[in-house]
């Protein structure tokens, strides 16, 4: 049985694919310049025999593993490979060796387990039919995202995949365990970068000037009621601003305040409605005090929403390969994930596995300097990861 089969190469390579990872997580590189990481990842499809084409929208790869009757079908398997601007703080021997940059959101384990799937799928490709693309794909963390430039470059072509599936380390459920959630499951993500121009002067002398620090404050608080009031107060919505800069010293009023920000939401329609009421007001806003804003919102990452009927798919064979009892029910999430290009295109199917040990050790939320997994779960991603293109192309 392929099931039993698939089970024993996540054993076998297990030893593998953790050397992997540690050489992944300790050479992490920024978004749009994985190159080190491009290249190894491509080394290790040569030396197993996996055809690929890499320098995709930069630094992208695609690889297909063809089975017996390979124009039959196809599906994609997915993972990203950058890293944050994060300095870690763990004491291991894989810790990160680039100051300032790590792995703090498990993309080293997400390319991990897909080349563990790869070398699993490639070792049973006669024993299943059709043909499976993988994507390892650049700039997750950084707009416009890199799966719409991999996309604009033609990675959901020759062959076109009937589905696609990604996994996504999770700290909150244990190492062997996996969740899915069918439908609406994160929300879409924009950036917001505000100047306010207003006219710098004497602290003690504010009314010469137009106090573009004190018109900030206007602008922050009151778009908050913004939101609450002309969005509908059942569709999730998050507005929150990360940075001001302006100012340079306590008597002076500066000439201009940058704000910068983030909107997320889980309905596409009312999204670029809270474009349009969040650039009226603080246009109008500014106005009314004297001054002038530039209000810039480029479109960023859609809401992410899983095939119901895929998901239902995709929870069965996680059953079979990991236990009912193992199969979780995942909350609906405010954090951005640009698979959703992808989920434009085809039915997508994303889930998570678990990272933590037992829910008492590796419980570091993703995007801290303290950020690690139980490496067990290794297994369990390049295990469900070829389990799902194989179940999807053998029904």
């Amino acid at each position: 049985m392929i099931l039993t089969r698939i089970k024993e190469k996540a054993e076998q390579y297990f030893p593998e694919v953790q050397a992997i990872r540690h050489h992944i997580h300790a050479n992490p590189e920024l978004s749009f310049a994985e190159y080190n990481t491009s290249a190894f990842i491509s080394e290790n499809l040569t030396a197993w025999g996996i055809k690929h084409q890499a320098g995709i929208a930069g630094t992208g790869i695609i690889a297909l593993i063809e089975g017996k009757n390979p124009g039959k079908r196809c599906v994609a398997l997915r993972a990203d490979m950058d890293a944050l601007p994060i300095q870690e703080k763990n004491d291991t021997l894989y810790c990160s060796k680039n100051t300032g940059v790590m792995h703090a959101c498990g993309h080293d384990v997400h390319s991990s387990c897909l080349l563990g799937a790869a070398h699993i799928l490639n070792d049973l490709k006669d024993e299943w039919e059709g043909t499976v693309k993988l994507i390892f794909q650049p700039g997750e963390e950084m707009h416009p995202g890199g799966a719409s430039l991999m996309i604009k470059e033609g990675a959901l072509e020759n062959p076109e995949p009937e589905a696609i599936f990604a996994l996504h380390v999770y700290p909150n459920l244990p190492s062997g365990t996996v969740g899915f959630r069918a439908g609406q499951y994160m929300a879409s993500a924009d950036e917001i970068y505000v100047t306010i121009e207003g006219k710098g002067g004497h602290a003690a002398l504010p009314h010469l000037t137009v106090d573009p620090i004190a018109i900030s404050a206007l602008v922050i608080t009151g778009l908050q009621q913004v939101i609450s009031r002309k969005g509908n107060p059942l569709i999730p919505s998050v507005l929150t601003f990360g940075k001001i800069q302006g100012g340079f010293a306590t008597n002076v009023i500066p000439d201009k305040v940058e704000l910068l920000g983030t909107f997320r939401t889980m309905n596409e329609t009312w999204r670029y409605e809270a474009h349009k009421w969040i650039k009226d007001f603080i246009k109008q806003t500014c106005a009314a005090y004297g001054a002038n804003a530039i209000v810039e919102i480029p479109p960023g990452y859609p809401s992410l929403y899983n095939d119901p009927a895929l998901n239902a798919k995709a929870e069965q064979w996680g059953r079979a390969y990991v236990g009912d009892n193992n199969v979780h029910e995942l909350d609906m999430r405010m954090a951005g994930e640009d698979f959703s290009f992808y989920t434009q295109h085809m039915p997508g199917c994303f889930f998570r596995i678990g990272t933590s040990k037992e829910g008492k050790a590796f419980t570091a939320p993703v995007h801290t300097p303290y950020f690690d997994i139980d490496e067990d779960a290794l297994k369990t991603g390049m295990g469900m990861m070829a389990w799902c293109a194989v179940s999807n192309l053998n029904e």
